[in-house]
């Protein structure tokens, strides 16, 4: 099993997404998630000394995990903005880019950062610390039908309206501030049996609202889709549907709406070609050894 510094994070279905890009040696490549660094080191296995990896992360965390290779440029900014990027390191086209959507166990697990509800922490979420609204700003400053589309929009919670209504009036007394604040707000509105899973609904739709992430998510795909050249490769691991039906819709179309352009002649111009109609997914045995692996789903591309 990889773990990178400080299990700062495993890699979820490292291999397969690897065998995925079908590396070229001298080939350039991209890892928009760079995290703890386990599947760049993996690529990194397989270049020669002409190869090259750029490699994303806005997380100023994950710089304490950059790889001392010349083969190596780490890149701190956020994905979406990979074909500006690209250009500015004079790189015409790549090779393969790989993308791992899941948030880092290395965030799950500090107690500061407000990722997860199992510490009573300040409510922050934001992947790059230095810039952009909080999840107490965004609790504390929208107003209920905004945030009553976030949880139904990003959470796909049923009860969405009646959260939002409980948060709208027990900020009236003092901000909610943090996960504590929020669990003890919205902790009658769950089923016991359905508690955990509800509230994790919940606290993924917030940090996709602060981090914009499905904004991103989109831009990042077109931006791969200028970037690939023709045989490239694009990787994709996802964890949840809604970042799943996007590339998805991707793959198959070339948009992330799922449109599907044709030319005059009825010929289909998506531009790739999935490699497999069927998502991969981790075995039984990768999902007992890391569960973050569990819903994890793995979409494999070739630019035409």
């Amino acid at each position: 099993m990889i773990k990178t510094a400080e299990t700062y994070h495993i890699p979820v279905l490292l291999q397969e997404s690897i065998d995925g890009l079908d590396i070229k040696p001298d080939g350039v490549y991209v890892d928009v998630t760079f995290g703890g660094g386990g599947h760049s080191r993996e690529i990194l296995r397989h270049l020669s000394s002409k190869g090259h990896l750029y490699s994303f992360d806005q997380d100023e965390d994950a710089e304490k995990n950059i790889i001392d290779d010349d083969r190596f440029t780490f890149v701190r900014s956020n994905f979406r903005y990979v074909r500006n990027w690209m250009r500015y390191y004079g790189v015409e086209h790549v090779d393969g880019l790989l993308a791992d959507l899941g948030v880092s166990s290395h965030h799950f697990d500090d107690e500061t950062r407000g990722f997860s509800f199992r510490f009573d922490a300040p409510l922050d979420m934001r992947m790059n610390k230095r810039s952009g609204f909080t999840a107490a700003e965004v609790l504390n400053s929208y107003d209920e039908e905004q945030l009553a589309d976030i949880f139904y929009l990003y959470g796909e919670l049923k009860n969405a309206r009646k959260i939002a209504a409980a948060i709208v009036k027990a900020r009236t007394g003092s901000p909610i501030a943090t996960t504590g604040d929020l669990m003890k707000t919205t902790e009658k509105l769950f089923m016991r049996e359905r508690e955990k899973k509800e509230t994790a609904k919940l606290f993924q739709a917030l940090r996709i609202e602060v981090n914009h992430e499905m904004v991103a998510l989109k831009e990042m795909l077109h931006g791969a889709c200028e970037v690939l050249a023709p045989g490239g490769r694009l990787s994709v691991i996802t964890y949840h549907s809604l970042e799943d039906r996007i590339v998805k819709n991707m793959m198959k179309t070339g948009n992330t709406e799922g449109k599907l352009k044709k030319d005059f002649f009825g010929r289909s111009e998506a531009p790739f070609k999935p490699i497999s109609n069927k998502v991969i997914i981790p075995d039984e045995e990768e999902q007992e050894r890391n569960p973050r692996s569990r819903s994890a789903k793995l979409r494999i591309a070739e630019k035409i």
